[in-house]
């Protein structure tokens, strides 16, 4: 697989990475807190946009497409804060397996 070109200076939003920590609340649940690990440089795109009905009422998806470079710390399951948007991360994966870029799919929480 050839290498993508993927231009560095795209990558010019400051992104804050976090991951849930979860502590327990002493009676069966846990409050879940998001705690910085680092930031990075991103490149934020919007993919979609969907919008359903569901129990009476309209709920939006709205997803984005977030490239950053390659770290092991990008993980599905964390997150990207913007601003005060939380983009959670679906999926990531490293476009053309070179270990330079990941992409992200992810989805912003309401």
């Amino acid at each position: 697989m050839a290498p993508l070109f993927l231009d560095p200076s795209l990558l010019r939003r400051r992104l804050s990475l976090q991951e849930a920590v979860l502590t327990p609340d002493g009676a069966g649940g846990a409050s879940e807190e998001w705690v910085e690990l680092r930031e990075v440089s991103a490149h934020v795109e919007p993919a979609a946009a969907r919008d359903r009905e569901r129990f009476d009422s309209r709920e939006a998806t709205i997803t984005h497409r977030v490239i950053c470079r390659a770290t092991p710390e990008v993980t599905r399951g964390r997150s990207f804060r913007l601003g005060e948007r939380r983009l959670m991360i679906r999926s990531v994966h490293d476009p053309d397996e070179t270990g330079r870029f990941l992409v992200c799919r992810c989805e912003e929480a309401a």
